[in-house]
């Protein structure tokens, strides 16, 4: 029986879940997404066909996911507010629309949270969960209800590192090391002792894709792990920017003192504490699972990926003065 290729993506107004839609339909899938205000998304992306509804309403999910075999998961609660009261109830309302589907899979963007990078440098599917943030234990849990779900509902997470490349404005790239709209004239390193993983979203999504082209290979419950780029120095990203810009600006550190100190008064700060060890410890991701089952990772050249990057950011001057002309 030909396969179904109706997905709901949930988040597709975000970074992840765009890149991650705009990926599945260039590989042939018809792609719903939802929003609260469907009709502006469909304004800026009408290639989507977009349904009205909220990720806290599981009745809305069930709707939307009515005849999809596919539900990517790529929602965050507004703002990040409330994570520790949204995010498992989000999990749960995706769960009971997938088996209501009759069993579709979930695909989740996974991330390193739920390890301590001080214990396991190296991340693979079988690697011990043993977080060190409320983040971390509650992603724990997440996908400990992914696991329990299957094989009923089967579900695919894929596992990266921080985030940089166009849509990616919720990422420590965009909203730390430089400042969107502006030209660069300062770079902020985050990283303490050098080493640290990330991902050029479009190939991440891109990865996705491709692993469900070959869903029949994929178990029940699988974890695969993006290995995207290994800054192992701390200074590779920093380099590609100043290629980019044609300019050596200085950098300077991000103010992890300061975040430990305004840390217990919640907010950014206590946000930036709790992730500092994870620009302390350097983390690589195993990709081995994956690359046996669609073969080399997809690799967009580091300068290229930049480029792209501080265009959409309107970093570089040209996207600057193209931005001021159509305002």
């Amino acid at each position: 029986m030909e396969r179904n290729k109706t997905a709901l993506v949930l988040g597709a107004t975000g970074g992840s879940g765009g890149a991650i839609a705009s990926a599945l339909i260039r590989h042939g899938w018809q792609v719903r997404g939802m929003a609260r205000d469907a009709q502006a998304a469909r304004k800026d992306n009408a290639r989507i066909e977009w349904v009205s509804g909220d990720a806290m309403q599981r009745d809305d999910v069930i709707a939307a996911a009515a005849g999809v075999s596919l539900i990517v998961h790529g929602v965050n609660p507004p703002n990040y507010a409330n994570w520790e009261k949204l995010v498992l109830p989000m999990i749960d309302n995706t769960i009971a629309a997938a088996r209501a589907a009759g069993g579709a899979r979930i695909l989740l963007p996974g991330t390193i949270y739920n390890f301590d990078p001080a214990r396991t440098p190296l991340l693979s599917a079988t690697s011990p969960q043993h977080p060190r943030s409320r983040k971390g234990a509650i992603r724990v849990q997440l996908e400990r209800r992914l696991e329990q779900a299957a094989p009923e509902v089967p579900s695919l997470i894929l596992r990266a590192g921080d985030f940089f490349g166009p849509g990616s404005r919720s990422s420590w790239f965009a909203m730390a090391m430089l400042t969107p709209s502006k030209p660069v004239t300062r770079i902020v390193s985050m990283t303490k002792t050098g080493g640290h993983s990330w991902a050029y979203l479009p190939d991440l999504a891109e990865t996705a894709a491709r692993l469900l082209d070959v869903e029949e290979r994929l178990l029940p419950f699988e974890r695969v792990q993006f290995e995207g780029l290994y800054d192992a120095s701390g200074n590779d990203l920093i380099d590609a920017v100043k290629r980019a810009i044609g300019s050596d600006v200085a950098t300077s550190s991000f103010p992890w003192w300061a975040m430990h100190l305004a840390a217990p008064f919640g907010g950014f700060p206590r946000e930036a504490s709790e992730i500092a060890q994870y620009w302390k410890h350097p983390v690589r991701l195993d990709n081995s699972r994956l690359t046996e089952l669609i073969g080399p990772e997809p690799r967009t050249p580091l300068d290229a990926a930049m480029r792209a990057t501080l265009i959409d950011m309107n970093c570089l001057p040209q996207a600057l003065d193209t931005a001021t002309s159509l305002a």
